[in-house]
């Protein structure tokens, strides 16, 4: 059901406020380069920060610009069940086409936590979810096993999957074949991660190069390899810049050199270090951004 190329959009505040002007522009100028998806309220869009009404706004304005030319899949997880459902059900009240639900944070729980967790929001609420393993930010690592076991759900149509490990990721294939779709949640392994059988990517660097993102997908999607190849490698060095610090600290420090949000994040996020940001200034321009 979602393929291709999603972007994982930034939030933009101005004056501690959420910044509506900007974010309908960001929204517009990736739908118009061909990304595939948008995806707010994911940790790029600096979820844990929001308000609930910051929240149920951002995806609410999220859809009404959007206007169904692409979908829009709603970053709804928590560390609490009964939050993330009543945040999805917020999303599909708001006309969202998905939900993304990272795995519960910090509490740690066990794959049958896990596997409870997400067959009680599946139960709760009619709306096409995608999970979200990122063990490297949550601590917990959704096993394989647990995310096959998750099949039965019939709204659980694909995962967002961050362990960095295409091991990981063919082996989440190979057990769930075509009942779920795997998307990369790290840009530098969408090829390998598309090699081994998944279909796409939920993006951060999207943000800055939506049509080269996208071009990367549709290139391989279409069986032109080398040109997949060729892309990746070209996009490399942005892959790597926007993680020298936490995301979304860089993606949102190069959008403000294009020009497109002010540079404004939230505590505990702050201003990118001098050293790192010259860094990635030179990956702009070699890029040809700045």
């Amino acid at each position: 059901m979602f393929t291709g190329s999603l972007v994982a959009i930034v939030t933009p505040f101005k004056n501690g406020k959420l910044d509506e002007q900007s974010l309908g522009d960001l929204i517009e100028w990736q739908i118009t380069s061909g990304t595939h998806g948008i995806v707010p309220c994911g940790t790029t869009g600096e979820s844990a920060t929001l308000t609930h009404a910051e929240h149920d706004r951002v995806v609410a304005f999220t859809v009404e610009v959007a206007r169904r030319r692409v979908p829009v899949i709603a970053g709804t997880g928590s560390n609490s069940t009964a939050e993330a459902i009543a945040l999805t059900k917020h999303a599909k009240a708001a006309g969202a086409d998905g939900a993304l639900l990272i795995t519960p944070y910090y509490n740690k729980p066990t794959q049958e936590g896990l596997f409870l967790h997400y067959k009680a929001v599946a139960e709760a609420v009619d709306l096409p979810l995608v999970l979200y393993n990122i063990p490297g930010r949550t601590g917990v690592n959704m096993m394989p096993s647990t995310v096959s076991r998750l099949t039965v759900c019939p709204t659980i149509v694909a995962i967002k999957e961050g362990s960095g490990s295409v091991q990981q990721a063919s082996e989440i294939i190979q057990l769930c074949g075509e009942r779920l779709a795997v998307l990369a949640g790290d840009d530098a392994l969408t090829l390998p991660m598309m090699a081994v059988g998944g279909k796409g990517v939920i993006t951060v660097t999207a943000n800055l190069v939506p049509s080269d993102m996208a071009e990367l997908v549709n290139a391989f999607l279409a069986g032109r390899v080398d040109d997949a190849r060729a892309k990746h490698y070209r996009l490399y060095p942005l892959f790597t810049a926007l993680f020298y610090e936490t995301n979304p600290i860089p993606v949102k420090e190069a959008l403000h050199m294009m020009g497109k949000i002010d540079r404004e994040m939230r505590l505990p996020l702050c201003p990118m270090g001098i050293d790192n940001r010259e860094k990635l200034r030179h990956a702009m321009k070699e890029a040809g951004l700045v």
